[in-house]
């Protein structure tokens, strides 16, 4: 049996992959210098991922006989995220990257128990696969702040 927590945690998530695909790409086209090549690249490579999660969401949201929500339900909350000023500020925009991933493995723990105790094995499912990738995410972008002089 679904609750309105697991649909509100859902559409909550669905709009989050969206801000993070916005995010990314935009850090991809707007980082500048040599050190920002393989964070750009990376980037590159996590929106199609984020887009697919997207996906995941939104169809399980339709299952569970819900709309995934449109442009009028969103709600910026990524600051940390945006472009920098310094479009050579490359240390800004790692960090951005590990405080959403942060968010996105809260929040797909936060689904993945209230799916647990309402017995709904398939958003389970959904919380775990997503939430293997975020960790994969943030352990990637962990190792790019290694590399990376810290002020």
């Amino acid at each position: 049996m679904t609750t309105d927590e697991i649909t509100d945690l859902l559409t909550e998530a669905y709009i989050s992959e969206h801000e993070t695909v916005m995010n990314y790409q935009t850090n991809a086209i707007v980082l500048d210098g040599v050190h920002a090549e393989e964070v750009k690249t990376s980037l590159e490579e996590d929106v199609q991922e984020e887009l697919d999660h997207a996906r995941m969401l939104g169809e399980r949201l339709k299952q569970l006989d819900e709309s995934p929500p449109g442009s009028a339900a969103f709600e910026a909350s990524q600051h940390s995220l945006q472009p920098p000023e310094d479009t050579t500020d490359v240390q800004s925009v790692i960090d951005g990257v590990l405080e959403a991933e942060d968010n996105a493995i809260e929040l797909y723990r936060s689904l993945h128990e209230a799916a647990a105790e309402a017995n709904d094995p398939v958003t389970e499912d959904v919380a775990v696969t997503i939430l293997a990738d975020e960790e994969a995410h943030h352990t990637e972008f962990r190792g790019f702040r290694k590399q990376f002089p810290q002020d």
